[in-house]
Formats: C-alpha cells, structure tokens, sequence
C-alpha cells in the first residue's frame, strides 16, 4: 500500500507542475495587463490635472478704479473661483474706503467661502477679510486672511496713485 499512496502523491505533483506551467504565463499577461491598464488610467489623470491646474491659474479679471484697468491674476482656491463665478454673472461693484493708510476695504454684499492662513500683504494683494469684505492693498499687513489675487504690472507707487486718497469705487470685471 505504501507504494500506491507513493505513486498517488508523485503522479498528484506531476498533474500539478504540469498544469502550473500551462497556467502561469496566462496569469502573468493578465497582470501586466492589469498594470499596463493601471497606468494608463494615472497617466490619464496627470495630464487632466495638468490642464485643470493651466486653466485656473490663468484665471484673470480687471478692477476699474479711477478711470484706469488693472488687471488682476486669480489664485488657486475656492474662495477665487467663487469670486471669478460672481463676475461671470455680473459686474461686482464695491464702494471701498481707506483703511489704516496701507489698504482700500469694502463691503462686497454677499458671502464667498473662506480659505483664511495667516499672511503678509503685498501691494497688489486683493484679499477676501471675513467672507464678505474685499480689500486691494497698496501697503504691508500681517494677519488671518484669504487670498484672492494680485494686481500684475503695476508698482507700489502707481497703485498708489491710482487709488488716490480717501474713498474709491472699484468695478470687478471679466477681462
């Protein structure tokens, strides 16, 4: 009997190299299959970040202030794009006042989301202040705030000037 459990076990292993060797290389495509498929669909998503990341920062509108046009870059958040949603709609206008020598502030009239970390302005700095105020800085502050954009092309003295003293109406506008 030992010779037939013998002959059982080592005719059991042969069937089993046999069929492992008839069945390997088949898994083996399907799993580079698999992975070749896998990273197709990373490299997908790459090149789909990639044009979301070009289309929002290329993201810009104009504030009319004082018979002149700034134009502003829009930042990457979702305050920006909410803001940049509200202007698509309809111009924003805001009624903004000096405020401690360094900023123009205004009530926007509506909420926006807030992303607030704590910042050092610079002039060119347009800031989203408790989710309903809009400040363009033409001057340095330190504090919790929301980035919105930046004023491009034009110096701390020539904001300056544009702005002028005392209060100034700034008209939010598609480019």
């Amino acid at each position: 009997m030992n010779k037939k459990v013998f002959l059982v076990v080592v005719l059991i292993n042969v069937l089993c190299i046999t069929l492992g060797i008839i069945l390997i290389p088949k898994n083996n495509n399907q799993i580079e299959q698999k992975e070749t498929n896998e990273l197709n669909i990373e490299n997908s998503n790459i090149v789909i970040n990639n044009v979301e990341e070009k289309d929002s920062s290329m993201a810009t509108i104009q504030i009319k202030v004082n018979n002149r046009v700034l134009d502003v870059e829009l930042e990457k958040n979702s305050s920006a794009e909410a803001f940049l949603e509200k202007v698509k709609n309809n111009d924003v206008i805001v009624n903004a006042h000096d405020y401690g020598n360094f900023e123009k502030v205004g009530n926007l009239g509506f909420n926006l989301p807030t992303n607030d970390t704590s910042i050092t302005t610079e002039p060119g700095d347009l800031i989203l202040y408790q989710g309903n105020q809009i400040t363009l800085y033409y001057d340095t502050n330190t504090w919790n705030f929301t980035k919105l954009g930046k004023v491009k092309g034009v110096t701390q003295e020539e904001l300056k000037s544009i702005l002028g003293n005392g209060d100034v109406t700034l008209v939010f506008t598609l480019k």
